[in-house]
């Protein structure tokens, strides 16, 4: 059985490149329902979300929660990847709303046309990643393909596609009804993948209203060297 999904992963490689689709912009809002700048930034990337090759991705983040209102969503395993997003973009500290772009480039999330510029040049920049294909809805294949120094990790990515709506009645959006989008709810490290085929199991989810996605990300830099929705 461990033959054939290994064969299975390598079939990946048998595909044309013409025949592959665009490989997706992922991007990644870190925002939080007690910062004043975030709601803004929610709306734009809710725009985002409408184009189907960007992977947007909201993170929401619990170090605000000491302004007086504490975040709904936000988990310390959210503010915990974005640490890493910060050391490896050598910045002083972290802040929101902040966006990554395929984990390569990151930005303030306030302007539109900022954002929009970046994200078309992310896509205008694209690598030839790894081939990598759902079986069956509870297994994820990974080709073959150039690794990054160091290696790469595998992210299972669980979040829900629609528009929540929070009342917040403290802090610095008191008043205020915040909007947010594709709000992750599940974080899942599924592995390492060191450039050969490899298959990897999904874990089951108690939600079955969150759409799923796979990303495989330089250990070292951050960098996503491909990303896949199911």
């Amino acid at each position: 059985m461990r033959r054939l999904a290994l064969l299975t992963a390598g079939a990946l490689l048998a595909a044309p490149a013409w025949a592959k689709s665009a490989e997706p912009v992922v991007v990644e809002l870190f925002t939080s329902q007690g910062c004043s700048g975030c709601p803004q930034a929610n709306e734009l990337v809710m725009k985002l979300a409408d184009d189907p090759e960007v992977i947007v991705l909201t993170w929401p983040v619990d170090y605000w929660d000491y302004l007086g209102w504490k975040d709904t969503f936000a988990r310390p395993e959210f503010s915990k990847r974005q640490q890493a997003y910060k050391a490896a973009f050598k910045l002083r500290d972290v802040y929101t709303p902040q966006l990554v772009l395929d984990g390569e480039r990151q930005m303030a999330g306030v302007k539109a046309e900022d954002v929009q510029a970046a994200v078309q040049q992310q896509a205008a920049e694209r690598v030839y990643p790894p081939d990598m294909m759902f079986m069956g809805g509870d297994r994820v294949a990974v080709g073959s393909g150039k690794v990054p120094k160091g290696g790469a990790q595998v992210w299972l990515v669980r979040y829900d596609p629609d528009v929540r709506e929070v009342a917040v009645k403290k802090g610095e959006n008191k008043g205020q009804t915040v909007r947010q989008a594709n709000t992750v709810r599940e974080l899942v490290r599924l592995g390492d993948w060191r450039g050969k085929p490899r298959v990897f199991r999904l874990p089951k989810t108690v939600d079955g209203s969150l759409k799923t996605v796979v990303l495989v990300q330089s250990a070292r830099t951050g960098r996503i060297v491909a990303a896949e929705r199911l």
